[in-house]
């Protein structure tokens, strides 16, 4: 009984956050961090900390893998999977029915969209605070934090990402690992190492196997599932790296015009949860429904894969001090790539003249100053841009 209410708990919260978490990987965080350390204190800042750390070095979707990973600590296994489904499916649904509908369809500049990107501005820079806070309380976190920021900003892509963290980590070793707590807080996570490496397994036997099998079946289930399945093992750094690759897997081949390609990335942007589930779009349109389920399952079973393979060596590993210190500089180097993604895009795309930056401080003094709801800042920005659109036009 204590699982099953358990289980309920984590699809109440998940779903809440699947229907209210716009705004992109970096917002959904900050969405994450409301409610599930703040709100629910299901685990605390520095376990948070440390697992949006590890999904930053895996590939896929790091706030879904973090959703996943936060999940299966309060539920195990399936408390991970209700998790994402939670998570993913409110915008898996309008996807498909999207896709079912329309062949091709543009959202333009619809003012209530407008408002939901001046949202995640709020969101997104009370979580880099808060996650500020506690992540550099020194000058030496506050530098690696800064130095992360610019290199981000000035050459931003997914291998500098992945190199600045690398950096951070080589960094906090040297500096931190002897100032490093020797009481740890562990958690507990009811998957064996075994079963991890069975996991990791799995991963490689699949992105070996798939491609051979898909060119001597010559089904399109099949070709679906391994394209999906390649691309959501592959991507580093967020959903938008992820659209590139997938235009390339279905435009040119002839599986979708590229106007009907755009048309879904438009909707996708346009729904709350991770923009991954742009495949369920693609798949839907490529095959119906099925083609549609597919493609969903493909594009995120890798992250399962990856973080039940890695979550178990986690807790160990957190014990030593040297490890300890390597996560001390990569969350420090977290914070400076998430305020390089709270001004671009974030900021850049959102804040476009005086009405959408008051808006957004109001936002942000709601929730700062008068701790109010990441669910309920969403409806009041809504509400108050379609005013100001009326007041101001």
């Amino acid at each position: 009984m204590k699982q099953k209410n358990s289980l309920l708990e984590i699809l109440g919260a998940s779903l809440k956050l699947g229907l209210t978490s716009f705004g992109g990987p970096v917002a959904h965080l900050g969405y994450f961090k409301n409610e599930y350390i703040d709100k629910r204190k299901w685990l605390d800042d520095k376990t948070y900390a440390d697992i949006i750390a590890l999904c930053q070095f895996l590939p896929g979707p790091a706030s879904s893998q973090v959703g996943i990973a936060i999940g299966m600590l309060r539920g195990g296994f399936f408390g991970g999977v209700i998790s994402w489904l939670g998570f993913t499916m409110p915008s898996v649904i309008v996807l498909m029915l999207f896709a079912l509908a329309f062949q091709s369809f543009s959202l333009g500049d619809a003012t209530w969209i407008t408002s939901l990107k001046i949202v995640a501005v709020a969101v997104v820079l009370h979580a880099v605070l808060g996650m500020g806070k506690k992540l550099t309380p020194d000058k030496p976190r506050i530098a690696i934090a800064v130095v992360a920021m610019l290199i981000m900003l000035l050459f931003p892509s997914a291998i500098i990402q992945i190199s600045i963290i690398v950096g951070a980590a080589i960094i906090g070793y040297f500096l931190f690992s002897k100032k490093a707590e020797s009481n740890v807080k562990t958690f507990s996570v009811s998957i064996t190492k075994t079963q991890g490496v069975i996991s990791l397994s799995i991963l490689v036997v699949l992105l070996i196997g798939l491609p051979i099998i898909s060119q001597l079946v010559n089904n399109p289930y099949v070709s679906i599932f391994d394209t999906f399945f390649r691309v959501g093992s592959i991507v580093f750094g967020g959903g938008h790296v992820v659209l590139p690759l997938l235009e390339q897997e279905v435009v040119p081949n002839g599986l979708l015009t590229s106007s009907e390609f755009l048309a879904g990335y438009g909707m996708a942007q346009a729904v709350p949860g991770p923009l991954f589930t742009f495949a369920s779009y693609l798949g839907t349109m490529i095959s119906g429904l099925l083609g549609g389920i597919i493609a969903t399952i493909a594009m995120f079973l890798p992250s399962f894969l990856l973080i039940v393979g890695a979550l178990p060596f986690l807790s160990e590993l957190r014990k030593h001090k040297s490890f300890q210190g390597i996560l001390t500089g990569v969350n420090a180097s977290v914070v400076g790539i998430l305020l390089a993604a709270f001004y671009d895009p974030v900021f850049t795309s959102s804040i476009t003249n005086t009405a959408s930056f008051s808006l957004a401080a109001i936002l942000f003094a709601l929730m700062y100053f008068w701790k109010t709801p990441a669910w309920l800042i969403v409806i009041i920005g809504v509400v108050l841009g379609e005013i100001m659109h009326y007041l101001f036009i």
